[in-house]
Protein backbone atom coordinates (compact mmCIF):
# COMPACT_ATOMS: atom_id res chain seq x y z
CA UNK A 1 0.00 0.00 0.00
CA UNK A 2 2.84 2.56 1.13
CA UNK A 3 4.61 1.81 -2.82
CA UNK A 4 1.33 2.52 -4.17
CA UNK A 5 0.35 5.80 -1.97
CA UNK A 6 3.55 7.18 -3.14
CA UNK A 7 2.81 5.90 -7.19
CA UNK A 8 -0.45 7.59 -7.15
CA UNK A 9 1.04 10.89 -5.29
CA UNK A 10 3.62 11.13 -7.44
CA UNK A 11 1.65 10.81 -10.71
CA UNK A 12 -1.00 13.08 -8.86
CA UNK A 13 1.92 15.93 -8.25
CA UNK A 14 3.66 15.34 -12.27
CA UNK A 15 -0.05 15.91 -13.32
CA UNK A 16 -0.39 18.85 -11.43
CA UNK A 17 2.97 20.45 -12.31
CA UNK A 18 2.03 19.50 -16.22
CA UNK A 19 -1.35 21.36 -15.66
CA UNK A 20 0.69 24.23 -13.45
CA UNK A 21 3.03 24.70 -17.20
CA UNK A 22 0.41 24.54 -19.37
CA UNK A 23 -2.02 27.08 -17.83
CA UNK A 24 0.99 28.93 -17.93
CA UNK A 25 0.79 29.24 -21.98
CA UNK A 26 -1.62 31.72 -22.77
CA UNK A 27 -4.42 30.74 -24.55
CA UNK A 28 -3.29 26.93 -23.87
CA UNK A 29 -1.37 27.58 -27.24
CA UNK A 30 1.76 29.21 -28.41
CA UNK A 31 1.20 31.38 -31.01
CA UNK A 32 3.99 32.84 -33.88
CA UNK A 33 3.48 35.39 -36.33
CA UNK A 34 6.46 35.51 -39.62
CA UNK A 35 6.06 38.78 -41.04
CA UNK A 36 8.62 39.35 -44.14
CA UNK A 37 8.66 40.49 -48.15
CA UNK A 38 6.93 37.55 -49.15
CA UNK A 39 7.12 38.65 -53.05
CA UNK A 40 9.51 41.62 -53.78
CA UNK A 41 13.15 43.07 -53.25
CA UNK A 42 14.06 40.89 -50.02
CA UNK A 43 11.97 37.63 -51.34
CA UNK A 44 15.10 35.30 -51.96
CA UNK A 45 16.67 36.40 -48.75
CA UNK A 46 14.21 35.54 -46.73
CA UNK A 47 10.26 35.38 -47.95
CA UNK A 48 8.55 32.05 -48.34
CA UNK A 49 11.42 30.07 -47.21
CA UNK A 50 12.12 32.09 -43.98
CA UNK A 51 8.43 30.76 -43.08
CA UNK A 52 9.87 26.64 -44.21
CA UNK A 53 12.62 27.25 -42.01
CA UNK A 54 10.61 28.42 -38.82
CA UNK A 55 8.10 25.46 -39.48
CA UNK A 56 11.31 22.91 -39.64
CA UNK A 57 12.56 24.32 -36.10
CA UNK A 58 8.36 23.65 -34.90
CA UNK A 59 8.67 20.18 -35.85
CA UNK A 60 12.13 19.37 -34.86
CA UNK A 61 11.00 20.73 -31.38
CA UNK A 62 8.01 18.06 -31.75
CA UNK A 63 4.94 20.32 -32.64
CA UNK A 64 4.25 21.01 -28.97
CA UNK A 65 5.36 23.03 -25.65
CA UNK A 66 4.35 21.23 -22.54
CA UNK A 67 1.48 19.88 -24.04
CA UNK A 68 0.27 23.02 -25.59
CA UNK A 69 0.35 23.28 -29.63
CA UNK A 70 2.24 25.93 -31.43
CA UNK A 71 0.64 27.51 -34.16
CA UNK A 72 1.82 29.84 -37.14
CA UNK A 73 0.57 32.66 -38.79
CA UNK A 74 2.14 34.91 -42.08
CA UNK A 75 1.52 37.72 -43.98
CA UNK A 76 3.27 39.50 -46.95
CA UNK A 77 4.76 43.28 -45.40
CA UNK A 78 5.44 44.52 -48.89
CA UNK A 79 8.21 46.31 -47.61
CA UNK A 80 5.79 49.00 -46.13
CA UNK A 81 5.97 50.29 -42.29
CA UNK A 82 2.05 50.90 -42.76
CA UNK A 83 1.32 47.17 -43.37
CA UNK A 84 3.80 45.65 -40.88
CA UNK A 85 2.08 47.92 -38.24
CA UNK A 86 -1.42 46.67 -38.95
CA UNK A 87 -0.69 43.74 -39.65
CA UNK A 88 0.86 43.44 -35.66
CA UNK A 89 -1.26 45.25 -34.23
CA UNK A 90 -3.96 42.98 -35.78
CA UNK A 91 -1.79 39.57 -34.42
CA UNK A 92 -1.44 41.15 -31.12
CA UNK A 93 -4.23 42.20 -30.21
CA UNK A 94 -6.79 40.40 -32.03
CA UNK A 95 -4.91 37.19 -32.30
CA UNK A 96 -3.05 36.71 -29.45
CA UNK A 97 0.25 36.19 -31.06
CA UNK A 98 3.67 35.87 -28.62
CA UNK A 99 6.27 36.55 -30.48
CA UNK A 100 6.75 38.01 -34.25
CA UNK A 101 9.38 36.34 -36.12
CA UNK A 102 11.44 37.35 -39.40
CA UNK A 103 11.25 41.17 -40.39
CA UNK A 104 13.64 41.79 -43.41
CA UNK A 105 13.46 46.11 -44.44
CA UNK A 106 14.45 47.70 -41.15
CA UNK A 107 11.49 50.36 -41.63
CA UNK A 108 9.14 47.60 -41.41
CA UNK A 109 11.03 46.15 -37.69
CA UNK A 110 11.00 49.67 -36.36
CA UNK A 111 6.93 49.93 -36.97
CA UNK A 112 6.63 46.60 -35.72
CA UNK A 113 8.63 46.19 -32.40
CA UNK A 114 6.91 49.52 -31.71
CA UNK A 115 3.61 47.82 -31.40
CA UNK A 116 5.28 45.00 -29.68
CA UNK A 117 6.35 46.81 -27.03
CA UNK A 118 3.10 48.27 -26.61
CA UNK A 119 1.86 45.30 -25.50
CA UNK A 120 4.23 43.61 -24.31
CA UNK A 121 4.90 40.55 -27.35
CA UNK A 122 8.32 39.59 -28.33
CA UNK A 123 9.81 39.97 -31.62
CA UNK A 124 12.75 38.19 -32.92
CA UNK A 125 14.54 39.97 -35.80
CA UNK A 126 16.36 38.20 -38.75
CA UNK A 127 16.01 39.82 -41.65
CA UNK A 128 17.09 43.48 -40.93
CA UNK A 129 20.08 45.18 -40.80
CA UNK A 130 20.12 48.30 -39.38
CA UNK A 131 22.36 48.63 -36.17
CA UNK A 132 19.62 51.07 -34.48
CA UNK A 133 17.27 47.75 -33.74
CA UNK A 134 19.18 47.13 -30.38
CA UNK A 135 21.11 51.00 -30.62
CA UNK A 136 18.48 54.02 -29.79
CA UNK A 137 15.75 52.09 -31.11
CA UNK A 138 16.29 49.24 -28.46
CA UNK A 139 13.34 48.02 -26.31
CA UNK A 140 12.45 45.04 -23.43
CA UNK A 141 10.38 43.47 -26.42
CA UNK A 142 12.35 42.42 -29.28
CA UNK A 143 16.06 40.42 -29.97
CA UNK A 144 18.13 40.90 -33.33
CA UNK A 145 20.08 37.90 -34.51
CA UNK A 146 21.40 37.00 -37.55
CA UNK A 147 23.95 40.41 -38.06
CA UNK A 148 23.48 44.39 -38.57
CA UNK A 149 25.37 46.75 -40.35
CA UNK A 150 27.92 47.24 -37.90
CA UNK A 151 29.93 43.73 -38.55
CA UNK A 152 28.96 44.51 -42.55
CA UNK A 153 30.95 47.81 -42.18
CA UNK A 154 34.06 46.29 -39.84
CA UNK A 155 34.30 43.42 -41.83
CA UNK A 156 34.13 43.95 -45.53
CA UNK A 157 34.96 47.76 -45.43
CA UNK A 158 38.00 47.40 -43.22
CA UNK A 159 38.99 44.32 -45.13
CA UNK A 160 38.72 46.56 -48.83
CA UNK A 161 40.35 49.98 -46.97
CA UNK A 162 43.55 47.69 -45.64
CA UNK A 163 43.81 46.43 -49.18
CA UNK A 164 44.09 49.72 -50.43
CA UNK A 165 40.93 51.03 -50.92
CA UNK A 166 41.49 54.88 -49.84
CA UNK A 167 38.90 56.36 -51.52
CA UNK A 168 35.03 55.66 -51.61
CA UNK A 169 32.10 56.24 -53.86
CA UNK A 170 29.03 54.81 -51.22
CA UNK A 171 25.87 54.41 -53.24
CA UNK A 172 22.71 53.93 -50.79
CA UNK A 173 19.18 52.88 -50.65
CA UNK A 174 17.36 55.48 -49.39
CA UNK A 175 15.35 54.28 -46.09
CA UNK A 176 16.80 53.29 -42.63
CA UNK A 177 18.98 50.60 -43.48
CA UNK A 178 21.01 52.00 -46.00
CA UNK A 179 21.62 55.50 -44.37
CA UNK A 180 22.71 53.09 -41.09
CA UNK A 181 24.95 51.08 -43.46
CA UNK A 182 26.25 54.16 -45.18
CA UNK A 183 26.89 55.92 -41.46
CA UNK A 184 28.49 52.85 -40.41
CA UNK A 185 30.93 52.55 -43.51
CA UNK A 186 32.11 55.58 -43.69
CA UNK A 187 32.71 55.76 -40.21
CA UNK A 188 35.24 52.43 -40.92
CA UNK A 189 36.81 53.91 -43.98
CA UNK A 190 37.41 57.18 -42.46
CA UNK A 191 38.98 55.20 -38.80
CA UNK A 192 41.56 53.22 -41.63
CA UNK A 193 42.93 56.20 -43.14
CA UNK A 194 40.51 56.19 -46.37
CA UNK A 195 38.06 59.29 -47.46
CA UNK A 196 34.60 59.21 -48.70
CA UNK A 197 34.54 61.37 -51.85
CA UNK A 198 30.79 61.07 -52.93
CA UNK A 199 27.64 59.53 -51.25
CA UNK A 200 24.79 59.22 -53.60
CA UNK A 201 21.37 57.95 -52.35
CA UNK A 202 18.91 55.79 -54.68
CA UNK A 203 14.75 55.40 -54.33
CA UNK A 204 13.72 52.04 -52.61
CA UNK A 205 13.68 50.17 -54.57
CA UNK A 206 14.91 51.13 -58.23
CA UNK A 207 15.16 48.82 -61.47
CA UNK A 208 17.42 51.29 -63.62
CA UNK A 209 20.99 52.18 -61.69
CA UNK A 210 22.43 53.21 -65.02
CA UNK A 211 22.88 56.89 -63.96
CA UNK A 212 24.19 56.18 -60.07
CA UNK A 213 26.93 53.59 -61.88
CA UNK A 214 27.88 56.68 -64.50
CA UNK A 215 27.98 58.39 -61.58
CA UNK A 216 30.56 56.43 -59.69
CA UNK A 217 32.64 55.73 -62.43
CA UNK A 218 33.26 59.73 -63.14
CA UNK A 219 33.37 60.35 -59.20
CA UNK A 220 37.16 58.33 -60.08
CA UNK A 221 37.11 56.81 -56.14
CA UNK A 222 38.95 53.66 -56.32
CA UNK A 223 35.71 51.77 -54.64
CA UNK A 224 32.24 51.51 -55.22
CA UNK A 225 30.26 50.31 -52.54
CA UNK A 226 26.90 49.27 -52.55
CA UNK A 227 25.14 49.87 -49.41
CA UNK A 228 21.66 48.07 -50.53
CA UNK A 229 20.74 44.74 -50.13
CA UNK A 230 18.74 42.08 -52.63
CA UNK A 231 17.63 42.62 -56.12
CA UNK A 232 18.81 47.16 -55.62
CA UNK A 233 22.32 44.63 -55.16
CA UNK A 234 21.93 42.56 -58.17
CA UNK A 235 20.79 45.06 -60.04
CA UNK A 236 23.84 47.17 -59.35
CA UNK A 237 26.15 44.94 -59.60
CA UNK A 238 24.63 43.77 -62.92
CA UNK A 239 25.07 47.42 -64.07
CA UNK A 240 28.55 48.05 -63.30
CA UNK A 241 29.35 45.06 -65.20
CA UNK A 242 28.00 46.13 -67.95
CA UNK A 243 29.22 49.92 -67.70
CA UNK A 244 32.80 47.97 -67.55
CA UNK A 245 33.23 49.71 -64.04
CA UNK A 246 35.74 46.66 -62.54
CA UNK A 247 37.40 46.86 -65.80
CA UNK A 248 38.20 50.51 -65.52
CA UNK A 249 40.11 50.01 -62.24
CA UNK A 250 37.56 50.40 -59.55
CA UNK A 251 37.05 47.76 -57.31
CA UNK A 252 33.59 47.07 -56.33
CA UNK A 253 32.08 46.73 -52.90
CA UNK A 254 29.09 44.56 -51.89
CA UNK A 255 28.36 45.48 -48.10
CA UNK A 256 25.29 42.97 -48.22
CA UNK A 257 25.74 40.54 -50.20
CA UNK A 258 23.33 37.73 -49.68
CA UNK A 259 23.89 33.66 -50.81
CA UNK A 260 20.60 33.71 -52.93
CA UNK A 261 22.38 36.93 -54.64
CA UNK A 262 25.74 35.43 -55.87
CA UNK A 263 23.85 32.49 -56.87
CA UNK A 264 21.37 34.73 -59.22
CA UNK A 265 24.55 36.67 -60.50
CA UNK A 266 26.64 33.75 -61.34
CA UNK A 267 30.25 33.03 -60.20
CA UNK A 268 31.06 34.24 -63.54
CA UNK A 269 29.77 38.21 -62.89
CA UNK A 270 30.28 37.67 -58.85
CA UNK A 271 33.59 36.40 -58.79
CA UNK A 272 36.29 37.94 -55.63
CA UNK A 273 33.77 40.20 -54.49
CA UNK A 274 34.33 40.05 -50.73
CA UNK A 275 31.15 40.11 -48.15
CA UNK A 276 30.87 39.75 -44.63
CA UNK A 277 28.16 36.83 -43.55
CA UNK A 278 26.94 35.15 -40.42
CA UNK A 279 26.89 31.98 -41.67
CA UNK A 280 26.99 30.07 -44.67
CA UNK A 281 25.90 26.68 -45.31
CA UNK A 282 29.18 24.65 -46.44
CA UNK A 283 30.87 25.72 -43.30
CA UNK A 284 30.87 22.02 -41.36
CA UNK A 285 28.69 18.70 -41.35
CA UNK A 286 26.68 20.57 -39.02
CA UNK A 287 25.35 23.15 -41.25
CA UNK A 288 25.64 20.69 -44.31
CA UNK A 289 23.33 18.13 -42.78
CA UNK A 290 20.70 21.04 -42.17
CA UNK A 291 20.99 22.54 -45.08
CA UNK A 292 20.54 19.67 -46.77
CA UNK A 293 17.27 19.17 -45.14
CA UNK A 294 16.58 22.63 -46.10
CA UNK A 295 16.86 22.19 -49.76
CA UNK A 296 14.83 19.02 -50.17
CA UNK A 297 11.92 21.40 -49.03
CA UNK A 298 12.84 24.41 -50.63
CA UNK A 299 15.23 23.50 -53.77
CA UNK A 300 17.39 26.00 -52.72
CA UNK A 301 19.87 26.55 -50.26
CA UNK A 302 19.64 28.95 -47.21
CA UNK A 303 21.07 32.11 -46.31
CA UNK A 304 22.31 33.16 -42.93
CA UNK A 305 18.77 34.54 -42.72
CA UNK A 306 16.99 31.27 -43.16
CA UNK A 307 19.47 29.85 -40.54
CA UNK A 308 18.87 32.27 -38.12
CA UNK A 309 14.87 32.01 -38.60
CA UNK A 310 15.38 28.69 -37.43
CA UNK A 311 18.00 28.86 -34.43
CA UNK A 312 16.35 31.65 -33.11
CA UNK A 313 12.76 29.76 -32.97
CA UNK A 314 14.30 26.83 -31.23
CA UNK A 315 15.69 28.99 -28.48
CA UNK A 316 12.54 30.73 -27.67
CA UNK A 317 10.54 26.90 -27.88
CA UNK A 318 13.43 25.94 -25.35
CA UNK A 319 13.04 28.97 -23.60
CA UNK A 320 9.23 28.34 -23.07
CA UNK A 321 9.58 24.46 -22.43
CA UNK A 322 12.35 25.56 -19.85
CA UNK A 323 10.52 28.41 -17.99
CA UNK A 324 6.75 26.68 -18.72
CA UNK A 325 5.57 29.87 -19.43
CA UNK A 326 5.02 32.01 -22.65
CA UNK A 327 5.44 35.25 -20.68
CA UNK A 328 7.11 37.73 -23.02
CA UNK A 329 10.00 39.10 -19.82
CA UNK A 330 10.62 35.64 -18.39
CA UNK A 331 11.33 33.77 -21.82
CA UNK A 332 13.37 37.22 -23.44
CA UNK A 333 15.88 36.95 -19.85
CA UNK A 334 15.94 32.76 -20.15
CA UNK A 335 17.32 33.34 -23.63
CA UNK A 336 19.36 35.87 -22.76
CA UNK A 337 21.04 33.74 -19.72
CA UNK A 338 21.19 30.71 -21.83
CA UNK A 339 24.29 30.34 -24.80
CA UNK A 340 23.53 29.55 -28.63
CA UNK A 341 25.25 26.55 -29.49
CA UNK A 342 23.47 25.36 -33.02
CA UNK A 343 24.24 24.48 -36.70
CA UNK A 344 23.96 28.51 -36.83
CA UNK A 345 26.61 29.88 -34.03
CA UNK A 346 28.42 28.32 -31.00
CA UNK A 347 28.41 30.07 -27.99
CA UNK A 348 26.65 33.05 -29.36
CA UNK A 349 24.97 35.11 -26.68
CA UNK A 350 22.16 37.77 -25.83
CA UNK A 351 23.25 40.68 -24.62
CA UNK A 352 21.29 43.51 -22.35
CA UNK A 353 20.75 45.57 -25.61
CA UNK A 354 18.42 42.48 -27.24
CA UNK A 355 21.61 42.05 -29.76
CA UNK A 356 22.43 38.41 -30.41
CA UNK A 357 26.28 38.70 -30.99
CA UNK A 358 28.75 35.64 -32.62
CA UNK A 359 30.88 34.85 -34.84
CA UNK A 360 31.16 36.81 -38.38
CA UNK A 361 32.73 35.70 -41.63
CA UNK A 362 34.81 37.39 -44.16
CA UNK A 363 34.08 35.72 -47.29
CA UNK A 364 34.96 35.47 -50.72
CA UNK A 365 33.23 34.77 -53.76
CA UNK A 366 35.08 32.02 -55.58
CA UNK A 367 36.03 31.98 -59.29
CA UNK A 368 34.27 29.46 -61.92
CA UNK A 369 37.30 27.24 -61.38
CA UNK A 370 37.03 27.02 -57.61
CA UNK A 371 33.24 26.28 -57.44
CA UNK A 372 32.41 22.66 -57.89
CA UNK A 373 28.53 23.47 -58.63
CA UNK A 374 26.26 25.81 -58.00
CA UNK A 375 25.73 26.82 -54.58
CA UNK A 376 29.68 26.08 -53.85
CA UNK A 377 30.11 29.87 -53.55
CA UNK A 378 32.33 31.14 -51.09
CA UNK A 379 36.14 31.35 -49.65
CA UNK A 380 36.10 31.76 -46.17
CA UNK A 381 38.82 34.03 -45.91
CA UNK A 382 38.58 35.06 -42.10
CA UNK A 383 36.40 34.67 -38.73
CA UNK A 384 35.47 37.78 -37.10
CA UNK A 385 35.61 36.92 -33.52
CA UNK A 386 31.74 37.74 -31.96
CA UNK A 387 33.58 40.35 -29.58
CA UNK A 388 35.08 41.99 -32.48
CA UNK A 389 31.85 41.67 -34.75
CA UNK A 390 29.23 43.93 -33.13
CA UNK A 391 29.36 47.69 -31.33
CA UNK A 392 30.63 47.21 -28.02
CA UNK A 393 27.94 48.38 -25.42
CA UNK A 394 30.53 51.13 -24.60
CA UNK A 395 29.63 52.65 -27.30
CA UNK A 396 25.93 51.59 -27.20
CA UNK A 397 22.88 54.40 -27.13
CA UNK A 398 20.34 51.59 -25.98
CA UNK A 399 18.40 53.15 -23.03
CA UNK A 400 18.52 49.45 -21.57
CA UNK A 401 22.75 49.39 -21.17
CA UNK A 402 23.99 51.21 -17.93
CA UNK A 403 27.64 52.46 -20.00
Amino acid sequence: MNLMKKILTAAVASAMIAGTAQAAISNNEVRIGYLADMSGTYRDLAGPNGLTALQMAIEDFGGQVHGAPIRVLSADDRNSADVASSTVRQWVERDNVDMVAGMVASSVTLAAVRILEQNDKLGIVSGSAASSITNEHCSPNHIHYVYDTYPLAHGTAQAVVQEGGDSWFILTADYAFGHALEADVEKVVLENGGRVIQKVRHPFPTSDFSSFILQAQSSGASVVALANAGSDTTNAITTAGEFGLTQSGQTLAALLLFLTDVHALGVEAAQGIQLTTGWYWDMNDETRAWSDRFMEKTGVRPTMVHAGIYSSTLHYLSAIEATGTDDTQTVRRHMMDTPINDMFAQNGIIREDGRMIHDMYLAQVKTPAESQNEWDLYNIVRTIPAEEAYRPLSESQCRLVNN
